[in-house]
């Protein structure tokens, strides 16, 4: 991670020596958004998956980096569609993590369909946000990371739906069926690695 970050930080330093404000803007933009969980971590005690780093910087550098400064959104007709369909999985996973902390990891204190339900709730939120993100970044600095607009923002709401459903469901497989799979097991370890903010929960998927 620390080479990444030192990566954005190099191309930043380099586009102002070139005078190239808007890839210098772009690259300290996302070196910022990229230092957000580990920063957020560290103040709220939380211990964040390796995986977990690697997956929110490199969806920032292909969102804003390669997105915008290398115009991949253009070159590549499935570039947008990829990295909202990603990331509203991981919204999807996130919302579910924060319901269950909500709980104190305790799989009894609700009915595991109402805390899938909420997790969507939280999920379809952040993937909201994530588009006034977008409106304000496109209004403020002259970006277009809306494209089409409305029609662009409707189709990214559907597919946060999406993702959000594919992470409800799978917190809601792993609380009734404690058979996490392949998604489940980044929430198993996760909550393994903060178990003071789940004290309820098990050590089911520990290994």
């Amino acid at each position: 991670m620390l080479i990444i970050w030192a990566l954005l930080l190099a191309a930043a330093l380099i586009a102002f020596g070139f005078a190239r404000w808007s890839l210098a803007f772009v690259s300290l933009a996302t070196l910022g958004l990229s230092l957000v969980p580990p920063i957020l971590a560290s103040r709220w005690s939380l211990t964040l998956p390796v995986p977990f780093l690697f997956a929110t910087t490199m969806f920032f550098i292909g969102s804003i980096f390669l997105g915008e400064a290398f115009d991949f959104y253009e070159r590549l007709w499935w570039w947008d569609l990829a990295l909202h369909g990603s990331s509203a999985i991981a919204f999807g996973l996130t919302g579910f993590l924060f319901v269950f902390m909500l709980f104190d990891g305790d799989r009894f204190a609700a009915p595991p369909s109402a805390i899938a339900f909420i997790t969507f709730c939280v999920a379809m939120t952040m993937g909201a946000t994530w588009e006034i993100f977008e409106y304000l970044m496109d209004q403020s600095f002259d970006l277009n990371m809306q494209k089409s607009g409305l029609p662009d923002t409707m189709g990214d709401l559907m597919i946060n739906a999406l993702g959000s459903a594919i992470g409800s469901l799978t917190g809601y497989f792993y609380l009734v069926r404690n058979t996490p799979g392949l998604l489940g097991q980044r929430l198993a370890e996760f909550i393994d690695l903060n178990r003071q903010l789940y004290r309820k929960s098990k050590d089911r998927f520990r290994k």
